[in-house]
């Protein structure tokens, strides 16, 4: 079975995947993908709501400029299904909200939390993550 839009006319080459398949930040946005990273965030400010725990860290003058986020769900949310819904819904959430609520220069570990991160409307995610926004950059 092929995946939602791919080509059926013999157009597509090995190796490329459908619009649908695809999963990409805005274009502002960097994935990080170092534990160093995880860990430098994990040292500097953070703001818990009902759905997810937001860790920022205003990066130096000497590291890239952008905004850069990641993700993370422990075994505590559940299964490898429940934590990959989990991280889907903040991708989802960080893609929609950081490009106009985040600043320049700062890293976001977004951390999903039990049963609240999966089952919470996802209004009320958007809600969170510009509520943790907010209490970290109280002065624009």
């Amino acid at each position: 079975m092929t995946p939602p839009e791919t080509p059926t006319d013999g157009t597509a080459n090995p190796g490329d995947t459908s619009p649908a398949v695809s999963v990409c930040l805005h274009e502002s946005l960097t994935v990080l993908r170092k534990r160093a990273d995880f860990l430098r965030a994990a040292r500097a400010r953070r703001q818990g709501t009902g759905s997810m725990m937001v860790q920022a860290r205003k990066r130096g003058d000497d590291e890239p400029s952008g905004i850069r986020v990641g993700f993370t769900c422990s075994k505590k949310v559940g299964n490898a299904v429940a934590r990959n819904r989990a991280k889907r819904r903040l991708r989802e959430v960080a893609r929609i909200i950081l490009p106009t609520q985040g600043h320049h220069g700062w890293d976001y570990v977004l951390i999903g939390r039990a049963k609240a991160t999966a089952d919470r409307p996802f209004e009320l995610l958007k809600g969170d993550l510009i509520y943790a926004l907010k209490k970290l950059h109280p002065n624009p």
